[in-house]
């Protein structure tokens, strides 16, 4: 075990590989046999230098014991690379990193099994490599098999597996065999719903048991569900290293520039009726912006003109989280038509007041709506238009337990009154 109960030190690790460069030419069996009996031709090999491609770059982290760690990134920021040092599969170019513990590994469809091998010689032959006696292995035997649900192919050579077959023995192997350290990437995403809720059970209790998880994958619901702590990589670098829900944030919103306010000035979006002209996110300050504390309200106005007198407006908002799931709808309305003001033609602004301690922490998204009633009209509709991250400090947070830093699930966090009867 490493000092400070570190099981995985990764110091300035970097990964290169070259592109390109000279190539000889292949000659097929038909160019053979023409140069037999032909003069030789000299043949020209490519002159274009190699190319350098840094698939990790200066990497640097530490993970505790029994910490369960998010690894995430767009497709070619180095995740895979990444995990396939840290299994020995690749040795990197320059850095180090020191494990402390057996490494239990599930990287892609098939790996470290024998497809000659029967399911059950497989299974003796992993445990074998990460050093297990047979008496060990012959302990776990039965759990890993029932695991795994392919018990009528135990004896069948891998061969004949299909993808999500090897990919349950896989996991059942790499999750039973008692290692320190497993390192799961997004393969479990060949298996069914059910084998998943199944793998993120079995991951959460190797972590309760004082082991460490390193999981990849572009589900953020299950990197949420399951892990405390997240790493973001961006095209071989560290982007950041945090909480989950930070990180998780930070990769959704790496391509989100904005400043909580847009102002509509050569296209307005609407009708001959209604347009809207701006919308706006205000915070405590009064000012437009896209982040605020959990305990902190804010504001989200529309401001609209109307081309025709009698319209009943019917503003109202659209709010999804993060994963595309929709929050809540709100409107500008006591939801009863006939008591809706007719309102005459001119520039209005309707304002709908969020409180804080209401929405959990994390970054949500809002569609803006104009429409009308009697009769039904929709004037205009832009969904996911603006964007807000609700942050958590941790400290002082009525909807928070004193001494609890997690995660705390679901989209609202709301202050709700309690009483103690009885």
């Amino acid at each position: 075990m490493g000092s400070d109960n570190i099981t995985i030190s990764v110091r300035g690790l970097g990964k290169k590989y070259a592109i390109g460069g000279p190539r000889e030419k292949y000659l097929t069996f038909r160019d053979a046999i023409v140069s037999s009996v032909k003069a030789p031709v000299r043949r020209l090999s490519s002159r274009e230098p190699p190319q350098e491609f840094w698939a990790l770059k200066d990497i640097s982290f530490n993970v505790e014991q029994g910490e369960v760690v998010g690894i995430i990134g767009r497709n070619g920021a180095g995740k895979s690379t990444l995990l396939k040092i840290l299994s020995r599969i690749t040795t990197p170019t320059e850095g180090t990193v020191d494990l402390y513990g057996r490494v239990g590994s599930l990287l892609e469809v098939g790996t470290g099994f024998h497809p000659e091998l029967t399911g059950r010689e497989n299974i003796f032959l992993s445990g074998s490599i990460l050093g297990m006696k047979r008496s060990e292995i012959d302990a776990k035997l039965d759990d890993i098999v029932k695991f795994s649900e392919i018990e009528k192919f135990l004896d069948t050579p891998a061969k004949r597996y299909s993808s999500g077959m090897y990919v349950r023995l896989a996991f059942a192997v790499a999750a039973h065999l008692d290692p320190e350290i497993l390192l799961v990437d997004e393969v479990l995403a060949v298996g069914d719903a059910a084998f998943q809720k199944k793998c993120l059970g079995k991951m959460g209790e190797v972590a309760k048991e004082g082991r460490t998880v390193l999981f990849v994958s572009h589900n953020m619901t299950m990197i949420s569900s399951l892990c405390r702590k997240g790493i973001l990589l961006n095209e071989g670098n560290l982007q950041f290293e945090g909480p989950v829900e930070d990180a998780i944030n930070t990769y959704l919103n790496s391509d989100q520039i904005g400043s909580g306010e847009i102002v509509f000035r050569d296209r307005l979006p609407g009708d001959e009726n209604a347009v809207l002209r701006s919308v706006r996110i205000v915070g405590p300050d009064g000012k437009p912006t896209v982040n605020v504390e959990i305990n902190q309200s804010f504001c989200i106005e529309m401001e609209y003109e109307l081309h025709r007198d009698g319209l009943r407006v019917y503003p109202n908002l659209h709010v999804k989280d993060s994963y595309g799931q929709y929050v809540f709808v709100t409107a500008d309305s006591e939801m009863d038509s006939t008591s809706m003001k007719k309102l005459k033609t001119g520039r209005y602004c309707s304002r709908c007041v969020i409180p804080g301690n209401f929405l959990n922490s994390g970054t949500y998204y809002i569609g803006f709506a104009l429409g009308s009633v009697f009769p039904l009209a929709i004037h205009s509709f832009l969904p996911d238009l603006l964007f807000i991250t609700i942050h958590d400090p941790i400290v002082g947070i009525p909807t928070r337990l004193e001494g609890y830093s997690g995660p705390v699930p679901g989209s609202v966090r709301p202050l709700l009154k309690w009483e103690l009867v009885g």
